[in-house]
């Protein structure tokens, strides 16, 4: 269980890096005049820095076999859930109106759909697999 989640993690990663770069690339961080995105910087920032550092403590549990790692990381990833919940329905209206205007369409509105899809998928698997993985270590 914990490589599956492991693996489950790494390629929820791969799948956050894509949102994550098109974020950037579509101007999500600028706070000119017009804002470009409803997703705080820090919202979207710590969701991605809080999934790095238990990815981290996840490689080092499962590598170090040390059960002690489990429950703190499955208490960090289930914080990384709820901001990503948080994103998730912030960016959910935004879908409905893609057909609208592209001036006024922020960063997070142009986020490819199937990307989004799969990454929640596999971030909701991940969360189950470590919670287990922390019962029976």
């Amino acid at each position: 269980m914990d490589i599956a989640a492991l693996i489950a993690w790494v390629i929820t990663a791969v799948g956050g890096f894509v949102l994550l770069g098109t974020w950037f690339a579509k101007g999500g961080q600028r706070r000119d005049g017009a804002s470009r995105s409803r997703f705080p910087p820090a919202l979207i920032l710590g969701h991605f820095l809080l999934a790095a550092v238990g990815l981290v403590l996840w490689i080092v549990y499962v590598a170090a076999d040390s059960d002690s790692l489990a429950w703190p990381t499955f208490v960090l990833i289930a914080v990384v859930a709820v901001l990503g919940f948080t994103m998730f329905s912030r960016w959910l209206p935004q879908v409905r109106h893609r057909g609208t205007s592209t001036s006024t369409a922020t960063a997070e509105s142009q986020f490819p759909v199937p990307v989004v899809v799969v990454h929640g998928l596999l971030a909701a698997t991940t969360v189950v697999l470590v919670l287990l993985a922390a019962i029976y270590a």
